[in-house]
Order: C-alpha cells, then sequence, then structure tokens
C-alpha cells in the first residue's frame, strides 16, 4: 500500500503538481504538522523539522524564516525542549483569536516529562504562519537569537 501511495506521488510530482508554498489552512492543522517531523517512523519524519528554507517558507512568518535557516548549534530542539524524543499524544486547544493572530495551546509528554508551549500563529494570504512559539521560560524568536553563530 505505501508503494502504491509513493508510485502516485512520483507521477504528480512529474506532471508538475504545484507544491503549497507556504502556510496551512488552520493553526491546529500548522501544529499536526510541526509534530508530524517527530514521529518515530521513516526517518525523514523522525529527526525534528527541518532548517531548510523550503521548510522556512512552509511554516514560518517572514520574521523567523532567515534565523530558522541559519547554521547554529542549539542545545536541544525547542518544539520538544529536548535534545531527544519521544512524544505522547499531543493536544492542541486555541486560546485566544485576536484579529490576524491566534494563541494556540500545545501540551504533550517528551519521554514521560510534560512539556507545554503557546503558538503564536498570524494568518496570511498564503495561510497560517508561526510568528513565535512561547515556553514557560523561552521564546523561540529568543532562543534562536541566543544559539545564532
Amino acid at each position: 500500500m505505501a508503494r502504491f501511495f509513493a508510485a502516485i506521488l512520483v507521477v504528480l510530482v512529474a506532471h508538475g503538481v504545484p507544491a503549497a508554498v507556504a502556510g496551512f489552512r488552520s493553526p491546529e492543522s500548522l501544529v499536526r504538522n510541526v509534530y508530524a517531523y517527530y514521529g518515530n517512523g521513516s526517518s525523514d519524519l523522525s529527526n525534528g523539522l527541518p532548517h531548510d528554507s523550503a521548510t522556512a517558507q512552509e511554516f514560518f512568518d517572514r520574521s523567523l524564516q532567515a534565523v530558522w535557516v541559519a547554521q547554529r548549534r542549539e542545545p536541544y530542539d525547542f518544539f520538544v525542549q529536548s535534545p531527544t524524543w519521544k512524544l505522547g499524544a499531543v493536544t492542541i486547544s486555541i486560546l485566544r483569536r485576536q484579529f490576524d493572530k491566534t494563541y494556540v495551546a500545545v501540551a504533550f509528554d517528551n519521554h514521560g516529562r510534560p512539556v507545554t508551549l503557546n503558538f503564536i500563529l498570524v494568518n496570511g494570504p498564503d495561510g497560517w504562519l508561526i510568528a513565535d512559539v512561547e515556553s514557560p521560560h523561552d521564546s523561540l524568536q529568543a532562543f534562536l537569537a541566543q544559539y545564532r553563530n
């Protein structure tokens, strides 16, 4: 079955079906897609959110795109608050909708340790993107600035 879907994907790509450039249809979809990269299945979806320009354009607001792809040595992955991960169920809840911004709370266990994050998402012409993420101790923008080379 997996080979069938892979073959369909190859055919679609070969015939020029355009890929989404940026953004997601809903805040929940954006967050689900972030954590899809933290599974323990295929290697493409088990190494955390990639730090490449295509991923930056798809997931992040312009204010974060350049710092996301910059080379750096982070002590841990901000989205899981650890250098390693084995995540439990990820719960997503909308905290507040305010004009073009939505605040989304995310909670999960990583190796049995509870983790909570607040995503600040903006709705632009291409869909929902990450403007920032806050942990109880830090924000993604501050974290990336601190570990920039």
